[in-house]
């Protein structure tokens, strides 16, 4: 089990963040994920794996005006 977003979800061995964008849909344009409050960097989406226990956040950038 890890958190998304504060939710509850179930984990997968070798699941990657961007396997967890993917499986969740988030297309936005621009978003940032955090692992344990650590800020990924999109290039590594593919090679960073969520761990059994991990909190992750994915939040989607707006613009406004």
């Amino acid at each position: 089990m890890f958190k998304l977003n504060n939710r509850d979800c179930e984990w997968q061995v070798g699941l990657t963040v961007k396997e967890l964008l993917e499986l969740k849909n988030y297309t936005y344009p621009r978003i940032v994920v955090l692992v344990n409050a650590e800020v990924i960097p999109e290039e590594n989406y593919a090679s960073t794996i969520i761990f059994d226990g991990d909190n992750v956040e994915a939040i989607h950038l707006m613009a406004g005006g």
